[in-house]
């Protein structure tokens, strides 16, 4: 998820009750919330890199917990230097530590909901966990966790011209946190419901080997992948429908076993993406000093957009050694649908 929905999911998280029993909970939570993207300093060793390391062992249930504990003791550590304020709670460093878990494990599930994933057994198992029903940013989540965290600064003002008694902060915390969870249920649901209707058909004569559904910002609207034995097929997808939206699928046809492929596989930002990728697209393509291969991950490819996402570009020379390999989170139009 994006840093502002961490952010804010560990403010409500903290208003929900910790800040209560210790000094510096909401800021000590704040920073918890996000520490897992502490690997986004991968990208200054190259795009190949980050994908390698990105949501690898900081998001891993080791690495939150190392974290938590990192953060909670320079918390802890400040907080004994500054000047506590009338009336305000004890500087505890047991809730702090709790609370800085409680903080980095959020990141880790907020992360695990969406198409990307996670890999929470690190370095144990590099294998990749995702539940799809999340986009990486989603602005009906932003929505409901500010309006549970402002809400009460509102009421409580009016509340206060007219003398009556302040509300209680903890209950927009609560509605926050809930929300958040409502919202994932129904995006379950409709994430379950899209499945079934995609996994129900044959494509070009074709059962399915693999389906997937992939959230858009509209919660009942999804993007449908699915691998058969020739191709992989991109649709449109509607919770609501009563049916796959058979007219509308796009079909990418896989390249015919060859040397140059294999080779593009081996090479190290290949294995790479070949662990990441869940439908990976490859386009072979003839140059005159040898081949260059693409290969693109269809779950974050859109039936509407006509460029790239997610995709690895490996030029070879005519000796089949690699002369380049990036990584691109986005490009040109692929060619060859």
């Amino acid at each position: 998820m994006d840093n502002l929905t961490h952010t804010l999911t560990g403010m409500a998280i903290s208003r929900a009750g910790i800040h209560r029993q210790t000094r510096f909970a909401t800021a000590a939570l704040i920073l918890a919330a996000n520490a897992p993207d502490v690997d986004l300093v991968t990208r200054f060793w190259g795009s190949a890199t980050y994908l390698k390391d990105h949501r690898g062992l900081t998001h891993s249930i080791l690495g939150v917990t190392l974290l938590a504990a990192v953060t909670a003791g320079l918390v802890y550590g400040i907080g004994r230097r500054a000047r506590p304020k009338a009336g305000a709670p004890p500087l505890d460093g047991r809730w702090l530590a709790l609370g800085c878990w409680i903080g980095t494990a959020s990141h880790l599930l907020l992360d695990w909901t969406n198409a990307y994933g996670v890999r929470p057994f690190m370095p144990f198992n590099d294998r990749w966990y995702a539940a799809d029903i999340m986009p990486i940013i989603d602005p009906a989540l932003l929505l409901l966790l500010l309006a549970g965290l402002l809400l009460p600064g509102l009421f409580r003002m009016v509340s206060e011209e007219v003398g009556a008694r302040k509300p209680v902060s903890r209950r927009g915390a609560f509605f926050a946190l809930g929300a958040m969870l409502a919202l994932w249920l129904v995006r379950g649901f409709a994430h379950a419901r899209v499945l079934s209707l995609l996994e129900a058909h044959t494509y070009s004569d074709e059962a399915p080997l693999q389906a997937g559904a992939f959230p858009t910002l509209n919660p009942l609207a999804w993007t449908g992948v699915i691998e058969t034995e020739s191709a992989f097929h991109l649709l449109p997808a509607s919770a609501l429908a009563g049916d796959a939206d058979l007219e509308h699928d796009e079909i990418f046809y896989k390249p015919a076993p060859s040397p140059a492929l294999t080779a593009a596989l081996g090479t190290s930002l290949g294995r790479v993406f070949s662990r990441f990728a869940r439908f990976p697209w490859a386009q072979v393509t003839p140059a005159e000093d040898g081949f260059e291969v693409t290969i693109q991950d269809l779950r974050f490819a859109s039936p509407h957009a006509a460029g790239r996402a997610f995709y690895i570009d490996i030029r070879l020379d005519r000796n089949l050694c690699a002369v380049s390999e990036e990584f691109h989170f986005a490009g040109p139009p692929a060619a060859g649908r």
